[in-house]
């Protein structure tokens, strides 16, 4: 028996509102796995996405707030976003789910009775990544997929500079360089930093690769060649 953590990104779960096509056949994706590998579970936690950027900029609009100011509350309603994406993800899984939406991955009365457990944010500091880190911890999995809207990590943002390249590995130290350390709610990282650091000490391996690729994610549970970066 085997625990997969799959930090599942907002920004394919639900990029403006939920987008239903993918999460249905996410969740097809995951049921035939667990029926063809007895015993195994899975554990998703679910980003904000575009409900969390849109309400974060609307509260940044009506107070006239700068995107780096009052980040305790920006980040609290990237929170409340998660969790609605969390409770849609959980239900769709229906009785495969047993368990409440994890909302402190620290809790010790924290209970995986099903074969999926579907985990949402925590508190403000960092994002649903280092939820998956913790979850990693306390349920002894050695690796976490993170699924995004991305391949792959590349050495620069491709969005900006025509010459950044897609890395296939990339070590820890590497990684930080890049991310940097401090989380800025809403930051567009492949990795959240807060998470690389932590997942660092722990030796733990994080494979970014682009979640719409249902067939890729099944490979990557798989054991089995995939796209996508891994960072050790």
């Amino acid at each position: 028996m085997s625990t997969k953590i799959l930090s599942v990104g907002g920004s394919i779960v639900a990029p403006e509102f939920p987008d239903t096509a993918f999460v249905k056949q996410f969740v097809e994706m995951a049921k035939s796995y667990l029926e063809a590998h007895a015993g195994d579970r899975l554990i998703l936690v679910i980003g904000g996405g575009g409900p969390a950027r849109i309400y974060q900029n609307a509260f940044r609009t009506v107070t006239g707030a700068a995107p780096d100011a009052d980040v305790n509350a920006a980040d609290w309603i990237g929170i409340m976003a998660t969790r609605l994406n969390a409770q849609f993800v959980k239900a769709c899984f229906g009785s495969l789910c047993k368990d409440a939406v994890v909302t402190d991955p620290t809790a010790e009365n924290v209970t995986f009775t099903g074969s999926v457990l579907v985990a949402a944010g925590w508190k403000p500091g960092f994002s649903t990544d280092n939820d998956a880190v913790l979850l990693a911890e306390k349920f002894g999995a050695d690796t976490v997929v993170n699924l995004s809207n991305i391949e792959k990590v590349y050495t620069d943002d491709p969005r900006k500079n025509p010459d950044a390249k897609p890395l296939d590995t990339i070590s820890w130290a590497d990684f930080r360089a890049m991310v940097g350390d401090e989380w800025v709610p809403g930051k567009n990282c492949p990795f959240d930093p807060i998470a690389s650091k932590k997942a660092e000490a722990m030796k733990l391996t994080v494979i970014c690769a682009g979640g719409k690729n249902i067939e890729n994610t099944r490979a990557i549970l798989e054991g089995a060649p995939y796209i996508g970066t891994t960072i050790q």
